[in-house]
């Protein structure tokens, strides 16, 4: 039986590292952390922390990238490929035709919490930078080329009630549910990027998913026209989520 390749779509300021270490801690499943990350670094220019380190550490073409996650052969026992994948990654210049060769799916979270968040670190923001629009753009591709609803999951769900909305994820894509994606082991990961020193310090310190807390804080006033366009998109995807 051939492996399962997820590919799952989020923005940036998301639960999605804590996703990936639930998947990590299956004994069927290998990870792979953002692996367009220093091509997309190493075209753009962006300054993002540790920008060098990056685009020295990982591979910078993105054609052998999208080979490896639609061909690489998988270590002894996985039969499953979770990658944690950024939509702001995906560049107009990269050729989408080997989402086909994976299982698409596509975890949302509140603009105005991924904004609040992600200025923390980077406090200029843009729509480009926190990724909905390029989300919507493969969810249409995949959903077109397929002729069906990808899987779509909010964080918000996740973190209320983590067994219900993994075991959905499970369902959606083929696999049995395992309990052991409920908590794992704190600390770093060898499969971490090598940025995970500027962004991971939560999930580092985590056991498993945090309950949700609503934050109520404010988006500042200059990002409005930048929420309100996330808004938008959000709501378009929200409303296909399982469940």
């Amino acid at each position: 039986m051939p492996p399962i390749r997820i590919a799952m779509w989020s923005g940036p300021r998301n639960i999605s590292t804590a996703l990936m270490r639930a998947w990590e801690n299956r004994p069927d499943t290998v990870v792979h952390d953002e692996p367009f990350y220093a091509h997309f670094l190493a075209e753009t220019g962006i300054d993002h922390p540790g920008q060098e380190e990056i685009i020295a550490a990982d591979e910078t073409d993105w054609q052998r990238v999208a080979e490896k996650m639609t061909s690489a052969p998988l270590p002894d026992g996985k039969t499953i490929y979770y990658q944690k994948q950024m939509t702001h990654h995906m560049l107009d210049h990269i050729d989408l035709a080997w989402l086909g060769a994976v299982t698409n799916c596509f975890l949302l979270r509140t603009p105005a919490e991924v904004i609040n968040s992600y200025i923390k670190v980077r406090p200029d923001v843009t729509l480009f930078d926190i990724g909905f629009a390029q989300q919507l753009r493969i969810f249409r591709l995949v959903r077109e080329a397929t002729g069906q609803i990808p899987p779509v999951i909010d964080s918000r769900d996740v973190l209320e009630n983590p067994r219900r909305t993994l075991t959905l994820l499970c369902d959606a894509v083929g696999v049995p549910f395992d309990e052991r994606m409920l908590a794992w082991p704190g600390g770093p990961r060898p499969s971490d990027g090598v940025w995970a020193k500027y962004w991971y310090s939560a999930v580092e310190a985590s056991t498993g998913f945090a309950p949700y807390r609503r934050k109520n804080s404010a988006v500042p006033e200059h990002l409005a026209d930048v929420l309100a366009e996330a808004a938008e998109i959000y709501a378009e995807l929200y409303q296909f989520r399982l469940g």
